[in-house]
């Protein structure tokens, strides 16, 4: 009975000893304090100097409560807004918070920086100082100048006459490439796909490329079989080729080149592509001179079928002789100070920064966007285009861009 009653006053004291020590916390004027935070800083900015008081709670419910009475709970308001998941189809978020478009002092078409700078820039193109990085335009995503009167493409006819046939006049061709890099070698050599999206997330295939191993310089096959990616198989549709540095790129149909005294006809040119150099990006983003072949009054493309090295696009373009053919140029991304990146109105199209986002246009015309390129995620890009460009050419313009090019980065 004595230990009993020994442990009864120990336990006694101990709790005599709790109430004291809560009694002094309680009379502590700092322990609980009001925090004077912007409501979402964490996940999203919040436009104005408003504040909200917490009044010492913590965790979920504090977005939830009502600045004047914090036992009140207030309705959150719901954004709805389209992006693209990592297969490149396009999906709708609905997120929580105050709508950053009412109010917010925002103007319409404002540039929202996409680039995340947590990625590692080497290994990744999308962090790059160079990178253009697509315009945000939430009240006019799909609406342009040049689409207003415009009617989407569609594959008429055998693929492998679609894909060399001019673009039809006052029609977008919107397309998909999607990039495959499994494999054992496709790190250094992967596949290119290209479909043209359908409604309701159909898509239709058109052609497959890769790179030449053992070449020389970079050489791109371009096929309408995405299993027999080969010169001699009947679906090769044409090829790209590039000098030594990667800053000039040509396009070949399927033709053979030419050789003297030899009775197949000489291939034809699609296209040549020109980088200007710009070591290490120091110069800003990439600078591009696409050379065409020129179109005829009925809209057919003329036909450059080179027998010496003088009739070439590239020698052409260089030589300043302008005749039967096209020199188109990318559109200059602008400078936006608040999200410190180039940007580029690409209507929704694009939505992920990358050294490779491009739009291509005549001088003359700058608002009529010829073709335009762009990733949505790691390995799919968007690619549409317009007259006077065919499904071969802007493919193989595409593929120019995707290649390493050694005076260029």
């Amino acid at each position: 009975m004595a230990s009993i009653s020994l442990r009864d006053q120990k336990l006694e004291q101990q709790r005599q000893i709790m109430e004291q020590k809560m009694k002094q916390k309680r009379q502590n004027s700092g322990m609980v304090q009001a925090n004077d935070l912007r409501v979402g800083s964490a996940k999203r900015p919040i436009s104005g100097s408003r504040s909200r008081e917490l009044h010492g709670y913590d965790g979920p419910m504090q977005f939830l409560m009502s600045p004047v009475n914090p036992d009140q709970v207030i309705p959150l308001q719901t954004n709805r807004m389209s992006t693209y998941d990592e297969l490149g189809n396009q999906i709708e978020v609905l997120t929580v918070g105050d709508d950053v478009g009412e109010g917010s002092g925002e103007e319409e078409g404002e540039s929202v920086p996409v680039c995340s700078m947590g990625r590692d820039a080497s290994t990744d193109d999308v962090c790059a100082d160079a990178a253009v990085a697509p315009l945000q335009n939430r009240a006019q995503r799909d609406s342009s100048p040049s689409q207003t009167a415009e009617i989407e493409g569609s594959v008429e006819g055998a693929v492998e006459t679609f894909v060399i046939t001019p673009a039809k006049h006052g029609t977008l061709y919107k397309c998909r490439i999607a990039r495959d890099r499994k494999g054992m070698d496709r790190g250094l050599y992967p596949t290119y796909f290209l479909h043209l999206e359908k409604d309701y997330g159909k898509k239709v295939f058109l052609l497959a490329g890769r790179k030449r191993k053992k070449s020389a310089t970079s050489n791109y096959l371009m096929s309408t079989d995405p299993t027999e990616l080969t010169r001699q198989a009947d679906s090769f549709a044409g090829k790209l080729r590039s000098n030594l540095l990667g800053t000039a790129f040509t396009v070949y149909d399927n033709g053979k080149a030419w050789r003297k005294n030899h009775r197949d006809p000489p291939r034809h040119e699609l296209a040549a592509v020109v980088y200007d150099t710009n070591v290490l990006g120091f110069k800003g983003p990439r600078k591009m001179t696409v050379i065409l072949p020129g179109m005829t009054p009925d809209r057919q493309r003329v036909t450059i079928a080179p027998q010496d090295d003088s009739e070439t696009l590239l020698e052409r373009w260089k030589g300043q002789n302008l005749d039967d053919i096209v020199v188109l140029h990318n559109k200059t991304p602008v400078w936006n100070d608040e999200t410190q990146s180039y940007v580029l109105n690409f209507h929704g199209r694009v939505t992920q920064a990358s050294v490779k986002n491009f739009q291509i246009v005549h001088d003359s015309e700058p608002d009529y966007v010829v073709m335009q390129f762009g990733r949505i995620s790691e390995d799919v890009f968007t690619m549409d285009f317009r007259y006077p460009l065919c499904a071969l050419q802007a493919f193989g313009i595409a593929l120019s861009s995707f290649d390493s090019k050694l005076a260029c980065e």
